[in-house]
């Protein structure tokens, strides 16, 4: 029995049989009310209630405007959650109410905001006439904007015919243009407030995400090599220092700028490295033994390993989460799992590109896009990646016995290096990398990079609070970049 389908023809059947012919008969009344009195048109629905349930109609009514209003706060929130993820919104604080439902949210930024624009409307007119032109402005705008939308939904996704198509847009415009013609002579009289906040809006989305592809550009291209790491040395061709580097990226692959450009400037970096990448996915939460997706960067003595903490909408970043203590035990598991992988080389991605020889490749093969290692029930996930790695042949049982043995010491040795390391300390390293308009840009384009981009990027939400990073343990590594 499927109750979201009859959820949805008890919802069409209401709106076809009560909701619109109620709606209908209402309209008519008022409509009839103000043809036998003009001079009521400002104030027809109040007039042409009589006394006797004059109050109750009242507080009807109110009621009624309270919960309207809800959908067009609902609506603002989806349409900034939607904008988050597309990258084109500042980032905002998001709580999610709903352990079924995903949109189902709140955003009390957004919240603010609505009251303070109701507040200057509401004081700035103290016309309900013009209120209305500003409301109907924006109906219309809306009204126009789906039609149009419409049609290539139409064609590319239902495959309409093109006369349908066609017969659709004359009768929609047909009764869509009158009005828009009509809000266009008000336009002076209230309807340039939704223009503006229209406007408004577009310039800080437009900007916004502009400089957030530039950015995410440059730290792609900037990214660095795994060739020129291995070419440091298990050293990197600095002091490596006790204790653990979480290095934060957004990237998923490959070593990002702000590594480079850290140990570029600074003769040190820890002992053990770590590439933190935090990834949002569209379900409610993820499983704790299932959040994090470990894999080595590089041969072991180099100590570097990547990780991706996995979260779900409703998962949040707490301080008592114990983040580091549950990234310990993964990388820990991960050390003792990949020893029993006897046999497979890192990756081609961690070897030379000088090591890798067409003969070596003669028994069996592995590949895989990725190098991952799931700590999820003890289980273990492993491939290749970008490559084709040979797998050796196996060993003799004495050789197996001795190799198992080392196997153990070293993997006892990696742990109680790494313990070390934890005890020694732990340093969250956060990139910041700050966007500049070139010198020979226009002055429209510094404007809106050094001044408008800037400060929402003061304002909005910082990777630090997002991520809970202890302030005591933070370290912001910034850089510029020129577009």
């Amino acid at each position: 029995f499927n109750w979201k389908c009859r959820c949805t023809e008890h919802t069409q059947i209401a709106f076809t049989f009560i909701v619109f012919p109620c709606l209908l008969l209402a309209y008519t009344g008022q409509a009839a009310y103000i043809i036998s009195n003009k001079q009521h048109v400002n104030d027809a629905f109040y007039r042409s209630i009589p006394d006797a349930i004059y109050w109750p109609a009242f507080v009807i009514a109110t009621a009624a405007a309270i919960i309207a209003s809800q959908a067009t706060i609902s609506a603002t929130y989806s349409i900034i959650k939607q904008a988050l993820a597309l990258g084109c919104f500042p980032r905002v604080k998001v709580v999610h109410t709903s352990k079924k439902f995903l949109g189902q949210i709140y955003i009390p930024d957004i919240n603010w905001l609505l009251l303070i624009l109701c507040i200057a409307v509401t004081a700035g007119f103290k016309n309900q006439s013009q209120i209305g032109n500003a409301y109907g402005t924006a109906v219309v705008i809306v009204m126009l904007v789906t039609t149009f939308l419409m049609v290539p939904i139409m064609l590319l996704v239902w495959k309409s015919h093109w006369i349908l198509v066609v017969t659709f847009i004359v009768l929609s415009l047909m009764v869509e243009l009158p009005y828009f013609w009509a809000c266009i002579l008000k336009i002076d009289q209230g309807g340039w407030v939704p223009l503006v906040i229209a406007i408004a809006f577009f310039i800080i989305m437009y900007v916004w995400h502009y400089c957030t592809v530039k950015r995410y550009e440059f730290e792609m291209h900037s990214k660095v090599s795994m060739a020129w790491i291995l070419g440091l040395g298990p050293s990197l061709g600095l002091v490596r220092v006790p204790g653990i580097g979480f290095v934060y990226t957004e990237l998923a692959s490959g070593v990002p700028h702000i590594f480079s450009h850290f140990i570029t400037n600074l003769p040190a970096i820890h002992s053990v490295v770590v590439f933190v990448c935090v990834k949002y996915l569209p379900v409610y939460t993820v499983p704790v033994e299932e959040r994090f997706l470990v894999r080595r960067i590089g041969p072991k003595n180099f100590h570097i390993f990547r990780c991706i903490a996995r979260y779900g909408y409703k998962d949040l970043h707490k301080k008592d989460d114990d983040f580091e203590k549950m990234l310990f035990d993964c990388l820990t598991l991960f050390i003792r799992l990949e020893s029993m992988m006897d046999g497979y080389s890192d990756s081609d991605e961690f070897s030379l590109p000088e090591q890798r020889t067409e003969g070596s490749i003669n028994t069996a093969f592995l590949a895989d896009k990725t190098v991952n290692t799931m700590c999820s029930n003890g289980d273990l996930s492993y491939s290749s990646q970008d490559s084709i790695v040979p797998v050796q042949s196996p060993l003799g049982v004495n050789n197996l016995l001795t190799y198992s043995s080392q196997t153990n010491r070293t993997v006892s040795n990696e742990v109680e290096f790494l313990n070390r390391c934890r005890d020694a300390g732990v340093v969250h390293i956060l990139g910041n990398t700050i966007v500049r308009a070139r010198r020979d840009s226009g002055i429209i384009k510094k404007i809106s990079v050094d001044y408008l981009y800037a400060f929402m990027r003061r304002i909005c939400r910082e990777n630090s609070v997002m991520f809970n990073i202890p302030h005591e343990s933070l370290l912001n590594v910034g850089q510029i970049y020129y577009i």
